[in-house]
């Protein structure tokens, strides 16, 4: 249209200008008559028809409808995902459906103000377009690319509800009841009123920061709760100690039996033992059946107490027969020429059958009779824990020396150079030192356990290259059947020194490598150097013993 204006202006310049001549009826095609209705032809004249076809019409209204339905839709769907958020997090924390509410309240009120203005540009564009003769596939095409655009909304919409569900378990309960009030409000007011939405977002905000302080403070109260909970021991103090007692009373019984294999076990000709020491860390009970039954009672826990001490202790026999000899004088008889009857002696070598009966009594530990009880990983770091904090309750076995579950730093000693001339005490002390600061562990003998204070010099006489092969001893086995009493004054470095009383054990009860001036090297807690001149030592004090070649 504009462009026919242009035309027809710039046609009359021309022609007043004498630009433009008559032609002659031989130069033109047309007589000017006719030429003059040609022209006529292309120019329009009055206002434009901008009615809308009633085809055009149906299209438009079935667009504006399908919007509204897919506004709803939408909405809908964006309900159920909160809701399914909700349902997950319900066992969790209450607090995370608040938030989800108000996470989708908000997300709806953007989403009504968003269809609403929405509809006002859909019915600004039909305006426009109809006034611009805009086609019907136009306006589609334009619908199209922004409902695009409001799928790429949606989908950001989801993974931010999706990080705002993970976030929300630190508010409390106390902003549910408060925000679907306020949820309610908004969809009454919103329709009527959209600048109410900058009020309704600083009530919002505040509301979150008062429920989010209240958790705080809440939150901060309940886990220093379940701090203290987590970290003690839940039973009474009498039934622990009570349990404690039930199974020393198992323990003692067990070396009873082991003082009665002879009498067991007659008319061997030799008894021999590989005994571990018969002994337990208190604390690893109690803390293994807090875990297990929590406020547990005496009378509850009898059957897992027996369960627990078949794991930890294994007593055996077996018989060996070995072959050996022995001199024997014998007499033998001759006649001589006059038939006389004479006698003589004669020695031979005898070989003989010889009845040994080894008795073997394995601790397998009370830590890895735990770890080998099938608990979870929730329920393991729970024991730890309980180790750590010694249950709260440290004053439940006050005195004994190996049950402290952080040895700390060992103590380290330079042996005079003059003492390691003697051969057999250096191969003793290369062994020893290789496991300097290793933890007391009841029942263990081995690196891969650690150690008890028999374990270790029995480990370490065994494997120090000097020929001894004395098996598995606790300290009063070390002393009687590996050794030969010597008193202080003939102590020399590479004796044994050992202990009474230490625990309640008959005979010796503790034991260490004696290394000169008034030091050995033993498994206290950790295995390290010690001056047996203390007055803890000294007051246990039992005697010297020198290893049998």
């Amino acid at each position: 249209m504009n462009e026919e204006k242009k035309f027809t202006k710039e046609r009359h310049k021309k022609r007043a200008s004498g630009r433009y001549q008559k032609k002659s009826q031989g130069e033109k095609l047309k007589s000017e008559t006719a030429a003059k209705k040609a022209y006529g032809k292309k120019f329009r004249h009055g206002k434009k028809d901008l009615e809308l076809t009633a085809e055009e019409k149906k299209k438009i209204k079935k667009l504006q409808v399908q919007g509204r339905h897919k506004i709803r839709r939408e909405v809908a769907e964006n309900v159920s995902v909160h809701r399914q958020i909700d349902r997950t997090n319900e066992d969790q924390n209450v607090g995370t459906e608040a938030l989800n509410k108000t996470t989708a309240t908000a997300e709806n009120t953007a989403r009504t103000l968003h269809q609403s203005r929405y509809s006002k540009k859909l019915q600004k564009d039909v305006k426009k377009g109809a006034e611009e003769t805009t086609s019907t596939k136009a306006v589609q095409k334009n619908y199209m690319k922004k409902e695009f655009q409001r799928a790429a909304y949606k989908k950001s919409q989801k993974e931010a509800a999706n990080q705002v569900g993970s976030i929300s378990k630190k508010f409390v309960d106390k902003a549910e009841d408060l925000v679907g009030r306020f949820a309610e409000w908004i969809r009454e007011k919103i329709m009527d009123n959209p600048l109410v939405i900058i009020i309704a977002l600083v009530i919002l905000i505040l509301i979150l920061m008062l429920s989010g302080s209240a958790g705080l403070a809440g939150g901060m109260l309940g886990s220093f709760s379940d701090t203290t909970i987590a970290t003690s021991y839940t039973a009474d103090d009498d039934d622990i100690k009570a349990v404690e007692q039930d199974y020393k009373s198992k323990e003692s019984d067990l070396q009873t039996q082991v003082n009665n294999i002879p009498t067991t076990y007659p008319g061997y000709d030799e008894y021999r033992y590989n005994l571990a020491e018969i002994n337990h860390n208190q604390y690893q009970l109690a803390a293994l059946l807090t875990v297990l039954y929590e406020d547990y009672t005496e009378a509850e826990v009898q059957s897992k107490l027996t369960e627990i001490f078949n794991a930890q202790y294994k007593l055996t026999t077996r018989e060996v027969i070995e072959k050996k000899t022995r001199t024997e004088t014998r007499t033998g008889h001759y006649k001589d020429e006059k038939g006389q009857v004479h006698s003589y002696t004669y020695t031979v070598e005898v070989e003989y059958d010889w009845h040994v009966l080894v008795t073997t009594l394995t601790n397998n530990t009370m830590d890895s009779v735990v770890r080998n009880m099938g608990l979870t990983e929730d329920q393991m770091s729970r024991y730890e824990l309980l180790l750590e904090t010694r249950g709260n309750k440290a004053y439940l076995f006050e005195g004994d020396p190996y049950s402290n579950p952080d040895p700390g730093d060992y103590q380290d000693y330079d042996i005079p150079p003059e003492a390691l001339t003697d051969t057999r005490f250096a191969n003793m002390i290369r062994e020893a030192e290789k496991y300097l600061g290793y933890p007391y562990v009841w029942g263990g003998s081995s690196p891969s356990t650690s150690f008890d204070c028999s374990g270790f010099v029995s480990y370490v006489i065994n494997h120090c290259g000097n020929g001894w092969s004395y098996g598995r001893q606790t300290a009063d086995g070390l002393l009687n059947n590996c050794c030969t009493r010597v008193s202080k004054e003939d102590a020399k470095p590479g004796d044994l020194i050992f202990f009474q009383g230490t625990y309640d054990t008959a005979g010796a009860s503790h034991v260490g490598i004696y290394v000169g001036n008034g030091m050995m090297i033993h498994c206290g807690n950790p295995i390290q150097y010690t001056s047996i001149n203390t007055n803890y030592w000294q007051n246990h004090f039992y005697t010297f013993g020198r290893i049998k070649n």
